[in-house]
């Protein structure tokens, strides 16, 4: 997960305490042992935490901060180095955070597709791009979806159910869309990320 420097080293003062006395700092302690002047300061970052995955705490006992274990040690955390401008350039600032796959997807029903065709190309998803994509079996109008159509076969479009009939539009001007009755598309997934490699 993304975590800012100041959260880094809430987790950091966190793990040393319980390390050292066998249970979970109280507020008051993370606030003294990282010199911050506020208790609402505290429970910001906590809260921030715990909406990350990264530590949980039970609201109705004191101490009962608890950090969560990564869920893969093989999990590759690359650093997140700002933001990069492709309109008019920016000024420059470093603000380094690290970015994992989970940061994209942030669900642990997820997995990846390797896409063939171009239904999609207008959508700027192309053949060999990945789409990150979350399990389901229910979708938006509108959503890009991995549809299995007649229990056999399965294809990555936008997904419109208008009447009894679905129509799954590609996105690509040179296709037409597919009908077909409701009762034979099947949801599987909804795509929620894209990523590609440049040879």
């Amino acid at each position: 997960m993304a975590v800012t420097r100041r959260q880094k080293e809430v987790l950091d003062f966190i793990s040393g305490f319980e390390q050292r006395n066998g249970y979970s700092p109280s507020f008051e302690e993370i606030a003294r042992g990282l010199d911050l002047k506020s208790l609402a300061t505290v429970h910001k970052h906590l809260t921030n935490l715990e909406s990350k995955g990264l530590l949980r705490r039970a609201h109705n006992r004191s101490r009962s901060i608890d950090l969560v274990p990564a869920q893969s040690k093989n999990e590759r955390l690359i650093p997140l180095m700002g933001t990069i401008s492709a309109g008019f350039p920016l000024e420059t600032s470093e603000n380094v955070e690290t970015i994992s796959f989970s940061d994209l997807i942030g669900r642990d029903n997820a997995f990846a597709l390797r896409v063939r065709g171009d239904s999609m190309r207008d959508e700027h998803i192309i053949d060999g791009d990945y789409v990150l994509v979350e399990k389901t079996r229910t979708a938006h109008q509108g959503d890009i979806v991995v549809a299995l159509v007649n229990g056999a076969e399965t294809t990555l479009k936008r997904y419109y159910l208008e009447g009894s009939m679905v129509r799954l539009q590609p996105s690509n001007i040179e296709m037409d869309p597919i009908y077909v009755p409701a009762a034979q598309v099947a949801i599987q997934a909804r795509v929620h990320g894209l990523l590609r490699k440049y040879r």
